[in-house]
């Protein structure tokens, strides 16, 4: 028997819709103003009391917090599953590279030219937006060069069942909306033994890739994995208002998201976790909203590790104790 714990944990948010990227400088927003929202988290599992307990911690962990958050999480080898709002649609900003490289790798039979090889593991180990942006275009129907349509990039999202993502049909790929649920699907095609979408080949490439992310890019839905544990990470970081001149609840908020899977002896998760309106105070540096929602995003990712993986011995540091170089201003 398969036991169900839900907890409701109060949040602050507001949803995202199409506008503008705005410029990495603090905000400058009147008094704001936000709506209170109901995060839900919904645990299963065959041991009852660990899914109690983890939907407890989860939602302690996002009590208070001033932002939007969505997440879902899978342990395969003890069947735990965790969710909340996992159908929510956020800007993707650079996660969306783990579903190009999953586009690439599905048209390509998980066979890359020398070329695309480079293209790919710049655009994952160092978030490289250009890589990512002629890669996208690779993948599109270019008969309007300036507003590429990425049929081949859906044709991979149809195959992999990924149909709450919406790809960005105007060339600006990091307004994908994407949402926890549809990654954490591809965070178990990447880590899995189902050959039906991707290959045995395909699949190790893009966990290597995303094993290599460079070191000031790993942070958020590691924070507290084992530390013998093997980390495939991709993150993604977007300073965007939606409607500035109208919606003081939005001005000059960051998109903040973490996707992570551990594998090696005894580990087999996948972790996302989603956020938006992570607010920068009036006055402040515009890096305060992006710490806030790393933040946020560390402390689910800590909560979750610690419940389902008790005995492990150590585990992998927060952001700030990895002392990592400071992040551009979008990725």
């Amino acid at each position: 028997m398969r036991w169900v714990s839900t907890v409701t944990a109060a949040a602050i948010g507001a949803g995202a819709v199409a506008g503008t990227i705005a410029a990495a400088t603090p905000s400058v927003a009147a008094p704001q103003s936000a709506q209170a929202v109901t995060s839900t988290v919904h645990c299963t599992s065959e041991d009852q009391a660990l899914a109690k307990k983890l939907s407890s911690d989860i939602s302690r962990a996002l009590e208070g917090r001033k932002s939007a958050v969505s997440l879902s999480f899978y342990d395969r080898p003890t069947g735990i599953t965790c969710t909340s709002d996992a159908a929510k649609k956020y800007d993707s900003a650079s996660v969306v590279k783990t579903i190009i490289l999953g586009a690439l790798l599905y048209q390509k039979g998980g066979t890359l030219t020398e070329a695309e090889d480079a293209l790919a593991r710049k655009m994952i180990t160092d978030s490289d937006n250009a890589s990512a942006t002629t890669l996208w275009k690779q993948l599109s129907d270019l008969k309007d060069p300036a507003k590429p349509n990425p049929v081949r990039i859906q044709e991979f999202l149809d195959k992999a069942g990924m149909d709450d993502t919406v790809l960005d049909k105007e060339g600006s790929w990091g307004l994908t909306q994407v949402t926890a649920g549809d990654q954490e699907k591809l965070l178990r095609i990447f880590s899995g033994d189902d050959d039906s979408v991707l290959g045995s080949k395909a699949r190790s490439y893009a966990l290597d890739l995303m094993n290599h992310v460079q070191s000031s890019q790993r942070w958020g839905a590691t924070a507290g994995a084992p530390l013998d544990s093997v980390i495939h990470v991709k993150n993604g970081w977007l300073q965007r208002s939606q409607n500035p001149d109208v919606e003081p609840f939005d001005r000059g908020d960051w998109k903040v998201n973490s996707m992570a899977a551990l594998t090696g002896t005894g580990y087999d998760s996948g972790l996302v976790v989603l956020t938006e309106n992570n607010r920068v105070p009036e006055g402040r540096p515009a890096e305060e909203g992006l710490d806030y929602g790393i933040e946020t995003i560390e402390t689910v990712s800590r909560a979750i590790y610690r419940d389902v993986y008790p005995d492990a011995e150590g585990n992998v540091p927060s952001r700030p104790a990895l002392q990592a170089a400071k992040l551009p201003a979008g990725g």
